[in-house]
């Protein structure tokens, strides 16, 4: 099996991204210690203190982003880095020639349970010029490499740098991350949805009628049952899509009108469609496709379709959406 610094020569990425690339995979190999060590280390619980979202933080949250800052000042090739648990942007290096978008512990509310977690990372070319939060408003298309890595039975790399998605996986002797999967592809077709169902009557009307269809399985119009599936965590609802197909969505809502988005396009969404696109599948808000989407501000929520092309077609249709014709890919 080759190593992901192999795989990444084999593929030319740029040096300087690759070891970028690298130094991410590092870092990750430390946090996945310290998710394991859990309530040996005293990491488990929540601090007093809120993000600029006014999200509660864990523990964790704060252990997480602090060691991805560290290691990215090192590392020589990012200009700046931008993450879910910082208020501002935050300028590295000067000579950078790379962005860092993170959320350094995707699902961090599972900690407490043992339950899924897992680190999303989005890099971006550094433009000209003094570091702002403008320079980092850049749409999902211009990313030149994404991924996240799960910490579940095993600690997992999914990777894109626009050569498709790979899959690495953390060989435990030798700690080095392998290539397990060098062509993920997305069945086009799925008899499996994940949706947060507490949030159902708090849905705009398409979302409403698409899974109302779905529940009524094969008495309904969609003549087919499905499977419901929830991790309550989008590194892994997102890596079961990429394993064996699926639509996720975290749709509109008005539970909260001054809120009606939950998932951030720069940290999330973003990083999540631009797999997702690269092994064969769809992303979209149900209005627009998101790797399209011109952002207007670093910690910007959108709502997220993704997962099995010809069923995202199928929820996008509800929405009045025709979105029949393959999205260019960059």
């Amino acid at each position: 099996m080759q190593t992901l610094a192999q795989t990444l020569s084999a593929q030319a990425v740029n040096t300087s991204l690759a070891q970028l690339l690298l130094t991410l995979a590092d870092t990750s190999k430390a946090i996945s210690v310290a998710v394991r060590h859990g309530a040996l280390a005293g990491v488990l619980g929540a601090t007093e203190q809120e993000n600029i979202q006014g999200e509660t933080q864990k523990k964790l949250d704060v252990i997480t982003n602090d060691m991805l800052k560290d290691a990215l000042k090192t590392d020589g090739h990012v200009r700046g880095l931008a993450s879910e648990e910082e208020d501002y942007v935050v300028e590295v290096s000067a000579n950078g020639e790379y962005l860092v978008c993170f959320d350094p512990l995707d699902g961090s509310s599972n900690i407490d349970i043992n339950s899924l977690v897992g680190t999303i990372f989005s890099v971006l070319p550094a433009p000209d010029g003094a570091l702002n939060e403008q320079s980092f408003l850049q749409a999902g298309r211009k990313q030149v490499a994404a991924g996240y890595v799960l910490y579940g039975p095993s600690t997992m790399m999914a990777l894109t740098t626009g050569n498709g998605t790979q899959f690495y996986t953390l060989a435990p002797d030798s700690q080095e991350f392998l290539l397990t999967d060098d062509n993920v592809q997305i069945t086009p077709d799925t008899a499996e949805f994940a949706i947060n169902m507490s949030n159902q009557r708090f849905w705009e009307a398409p979302m409403q009628t698409y899974i109302a269809d779905l529940l009524l399985g094969s008495i309904g119009p969609r003549e087919q049952s499905f499977n419901m599936r929830w991790i309550a965590a989008m590194v892994g609802d997102v890596h079961r899509v990429l394993c064996r197909g699926g639509i996720f969505t975290y749709p509109t809502d008005n539970k909260n009108p001054e809120k009606p988005f939950k998932l951030r396009l720069m940290y999330e969404a973003n990083p999540m469609a631009l797999l997702v696109e690269q092994a064969g599948g769809r992303a979209s808000t149900g209005y627009e496709t998101i790797l399209d989407i011109e952002p207007t501000a670093i910690h910007q929520r959108v709502a997220v379709i993704l997962g099995s092309t010809n069923e995202v077609d199928t929820c996008l249709s509800y929405h009045g959406i025709d979105y029949s014709e393959e999205p260019s890919i960059d």
